[in-house]
C-alpha cells in the first residue's frame, strides 16, 4: 500500500470518527427530547480498484421501529377519547352532587312524598300545604336547572369539537408540508432524522384527536386515513370542514364534518364525498361526539322522561280533587283538539255544582260509552250543559276546556265513577283536559294522546316533522322528514315511518295510550330517534307532532312547567278534598277537613308510573337509576382513562427503549469513536514520518 493510500485510509477514518462523535453528541444533547429518535451514522467500507480504500461516511438515520410508533399513534387516540369522556363526566356528575346529598334530586323526591305525608295529618295546614307545593317547585327547579346545565355543557362539548377540528386541519398540514420534505431530502440522498421527527411528534398528537392508520410509502411519505378508512392524507391534502365549528350552542342536531381537498397552505377546495359523523372517528373528536350526540342527550331525555312521570302522578290527584269551597271556574290547558275530534272516553265522569258551604246544587253523571262510539267533545260539552241544567256551564274554544258554575259563591267539582272510572289514554277527564292541574306547562299538555290509528292528523299540507335516527356510537344512520299531506290520519303517518327509510332500522306504532313508540331491529340496538325540527301544528293549536306523540322525552314539556302560581300563592287552593258520591242534592257534598287527597297522593306518589318506553317505575326508583346511571358511566370513564393512560405509557416506553437515547450506550460509543479518532491520528503521524524519512534519504 502506498503512502497516499495510508494518507486516505487514515483521513477518511478520522474523518468518520469526527462524524460519529457528532452524531453522539447530538444525541446526547436530545436524551430529554420528547418524540426524538436516536440516530446512527452510516460508514461503509470504501473499494477503489478492488482494494480497500478507507471508509465512506453517509448520511444519519433515525433508529426507529414502525410498528412501535404506529402502536403509540393508537394508544394515544384511545387516551384522548378516554379523557375528554372522563372529564365532561365529571362535570356531569358534579353538577348533579353527591349521591345521598340532601339537594340531590331522590333526596327532593322524597322530600314531596314527606310533606304529601305530613298533610295527610292536618290538610287544613296551610304550612303543610305551602310546604308540599313548594317541594314540588323545587323538584321541578331542580330538573330544569340540570336540564339547562346539561344544554351548556352540550354548548361547551360543540365548542371543543370546533376546536379539534381546527386543530387537526393544522396537524394534517403540518405533516403534508413535512413530507414533502423529506421526500426531497430522500430524493437527494440527504438525512430525513429531523423532519421525520418533526413528523412523528405532529403524528402522535394527531393520533389523540382521531384515530388515525399512518402507512409508510416508498419515496419517503407517508398517508394518513382515519380508524375507518377516509382517507385525510396521501400526495395531496385533505381538511376538515365544519361549518359550526367552534360555535358552542347546543342544537337539537348538527351538521357533519365533512372531508374536503385542500391546498397545500390548507386553502379548503371540492369535497370528497366523505364525512365524519360519529364517535367511531375515536381520540379525543370521537368522545366529544359520542359525548354530544349521545350521552348528554340521552341524560337530558331521561330528565324529561322523569319529570313526566313527576307531572302526571300528582295531576292525577289533583284533577280528582277539589278546594273546599269548589273554585267557580276550572281552565284546562290548550289541548291540540277541536270539538269535532272524536271523543274517545271511555267510563263516567260526575260533574258537580256546589255552594260555599259544599252543598251540592247540581250534578250531572255523564257515561261517556254510551254516548257511542261516535261521539266528539262537542257532544261531551253539550252531555255536562244538559245534565247541570243551567247550573254550570261547560265550553270548548280553541282547544281549551272550560266549566263555569252558576250562582254567586257556587262552585265546579268533578270526581271520577268509583266503579268505571272516565279514561282516555289512562287519564281521567279532569286529568286530560287538565282542569285541575297542580302542575301545568305552556308547551305540553302533560298527558297521553290517546289518538288511534283513525283520527286526523290535523297538519297543516307541506308542514314537516324531521327524524333522525342514530346507533349506539351517535352515528346518525338515516333521516327522514315527514311531510303532512290533506286527510292525513295518524294511522297513515305511521304507516309512512314504516314505510322511510327509518323503517329499515326498526317499527314505529301507536301503543294503547296513542304515544308512537319505535322499536329497533336488532341490527341496530340501543338505536334512538331525535327531532331536530317540527313545524306542524294540529288545526293552529301551537301543538307539534313530537309534542303529541311523545316519541322522546325532550318533549315534556320541562323547560316552560311549574306548579300552578295561584297554589303556591294560596295554599287553600290545593285541591285535596273529594266530592261524596251517592249524594243527593241539598246534601252536603264536601268537607272542609277532608284529607283523601293527601292520602291519594302518598299512594300515588309510592306508585309505579308508566314512563312509556322506559318502562314502568317508581319516581324515586328512577330517579335513582338515573343518577347511578350518570356515576357508573363517570366511574367507568376514569377507569378507562386509566387503562388507556397505562397502555399509552406502555407502548412508549416500548418505542422509547428501542429508538430513544440511553446515555451509558452513548458515552461508550464516544469512547470508541475517540479512540478510533486517535488511531487514525496516528497512523497519519506514523505516514508522515515515514514520508519525512524517504525524502531524507532521497536528499
Amino acid at each position: 500500500m502506498s503512502l497516499n493510500e495510508i494518507f486516505g485510509s487514515a483521513l477518511s477514518g478520522l474523518g468518520a470518527a469526527q462524524a460519529g462523535l457528532r452524531t453522539v453528541s447530538n444525541n446526547i444533547a436530545n436524551v430529554g427530547t420528547p418524540g426524538y429518535a436516536r440516530q446512527k451514522l452510516s460508514v461503509t467500507t470504501a473499494v477503489s480498484g478492488g482494494k480497500v480504500n478507507g471508509v465512506t461516511v453517509g448520511e444519519t438515520s433515525r433508529v426507529a421501529d414502525r410498528f412501535l410508533e404506529t402502536t403509540v399513534y393508537k394508544r394515544a387516540g384511545d387516551v384522548g377519547q378516554a379523557d375528554v369522556t372522563s372529564s365532561y363526566l365529571d362535570r356531569l356528575q358534579a353538577l348533579l352532587g353527591a349521591p345521598g346529598a340532601d339537594s340531590g334530586l331522590p333526596a327532593q323526591l322524597d322530600e314531596i312524598r314527606s310533606s304529601a305525608i305530613a298533610m295527610t295529618a292536618d290538610p287544613s295546614s296551610a304550612q303543610a300545604v305551602a310546604g308540599f307545593t313548594n317541594n314540588v317547585q323545587d323538584a321541578i327547579g331542580s330538573m330544569q336547572q340540570l336540564s339547562s346545565d346539561v344544554s351548556a355543557l352540550r354548548g361547551d362539548v360543540e365548542s371543543a369539537v370546533g376546536q379539534s377540528v381546527d386543530r387537526i386541519n393544522a396537524l394534517l398540514v403540518r405533516v403534508h408540508g413535512l413530507n414533502d420534505e423529506v421526500a426531497r431530502l430522500e430524493g437527494l440522498g440527504r438525512s430525513t432524522a429531523g423532519p421525520a421527527d418533526q413528523r412523528n411528534s405532529a403524528l402522535e398528537e394527531l393520533g389523540g384527536l382521531m384515530k388515525v392508520s399512518v402507512r409508510d410509502q416508498p419515496d419517503g411519505r407517508v398517508t394518513v386515513e382515519t380508524a375507518s378508512g377516509l382517507q385525510l392524507l396521501d400526495r395531496r391534502l385533505r381538511q376538515l370542514s365544519y361549518p359550526s365549528a367552534g360555535g358552542g350552542i347546543a342544537q337539537p342536531d348538527y351538521q357533519g364534518i365533512e372531508i374536503r381537498f385542500a391546498e397545500a397552505n390548507g386553502q379548503i377546495g371540492p369535497a370528497t364525498g366523505d364525512k365524519i359523523d360519529s364517535a367511531s372517528v375515536g381520540g379525543r373528536l370521537g368522545g366529544l361526539l359520542d359525548l354530544r350526540d349521545r350521552s348528554l342527550p340521552a341524560f337530558a331525555e331521561k330528565m324529561g322522561v322523569l319529570f313526566g312521570g313527576l307531572a302526571e302522578t300528582v295531576n292525577a290527584v289533583s284533577n280528582a280533587g277539589t278546594t273546599v269551597p269548589a273554585p267557580a271556574e276550572l281552565t284546562g290547558n290548550t289541548t291540540s283538539l277541536i270539538g269535532g275530534d272524536r271523543l274517545g272516553f271511555t267510563g263516567a265522569a260526575t260533574f258537580a255544582v256546589t255552594s260555599a258551604n259544599g252543598t251540592l246544587v247540581a250534578k250531572a253523571r255523564v257515561d261517556f260509552d254510551a254516548l257511542g262510539a261516535g261521539a266528539t267533545i262537542d257532544d261531551a260539552v253539550a252531555a255536562i250543559n244538559a245534565g247541570l241544567g243551567g247550573a254550570g256551564q261547560a265550553s270548548f274554544v280553541d282547544g281549551k276546556l272550560t266549566i263555569r258554575a252558576s250562582g254567586t259563591g257556587n262552585g265546579i267539582s268533578i270526581s271520577q265513577d268509583p266503579n268505571s272510572p272516565s279514561a282516555r289514554g289512562g287519564v281521567g277527564f279532569s286529568q286530560y283536559f287538565g282542569l285541575n292541574d297542580l302542575v301545568r306547562s305552556e308547551t305540553s299538555t302533560l298527558t297521553p294522546s290517546g289518538f288511534v290509528a283513525a283520527d286526523p292528523t290535523g297538519f297543516g299540507t307541506g308542514e314537516t316533522t324531521e327524524l333522525v335516527l342514530r346507533d349506539s356510537t351517535g352515528r346518525a344512520v338515516t333521516r327522514f322528514t315527514l311531510t303532512a299531506a290533506s286527510g292525513d290520519t295518524f294511522g297513515d303517518v305511521v304507516n309512512r315511518l314504516n314505510q322511510s327509510p327509518l323503517g329499515g332500522f326498526g317499527s314505529f306504532a301507536l301503543d294503547t295510550k296513542g304515544r308512537l313508540q319505535f322499536e329497533p331491529s336488532p341490527g341496530v340496538p340501543g338505536a334512538t330517534l331525535s327531532i331536530p325540527s317540527d313545524s306542524t301544528s294540529r288545526y293552529g293549536s301551537g301543538r307539534p307532532f313530537s309534542a303529541i306523540m311523545g316519541l322522546t322525552g325532550a318533549e315534556s314539556g320541562l323547560s316552560s312547567a311549574g306548579v300552578r302560581r295561584d297554589i303556591l300563592g294560596d295554599a287553600s287552593k290545593l285541591p285535596l278534598a273529594r266530592l261524596q258520591e251517592g249524594v243527593a242534592v241539598g246534601g252536603k257534598a264536601l268537607g272542609a277537613a277532608d284529607n283523601r287527597g293527601a292520602a291519594a297522593l302518598v299512594d300515588a306518589l309510592a306508585g309505579q308510573v308508566d314512563l312509556g318506553k322506559n318502562g314502568k317505575s317508581t319516581l324515586d326508583r328512577f330517579s335513582s337509576l338515573l343518577m347511578g346511571e350518570a356515576g357508573t358511566q363517570a366511574s367507568r370513564a376514569a377507569e378507562s382513562l386509566a387503562d388507556a393512560s397505562a397502555r399509552q405509557s406502555d407502548a412508549v416506553n416500548r418505542r422509547d427503549s428501542y429508538s430513544g437515547v440511553n446515555i451509558d450506550e452513548e458515552l461508550a460509543n464516544m469512547v470508541v469513536l475517540q479512540n478510533s479518532y486517535s488511531a487514525s491520528a496516528r497512523i497519519i503521524t506514523t505516514a508522515t514520518q515515514m514520508y519525512d524519512t524517504l525524502i531524507a534519504m532521497m536528499g
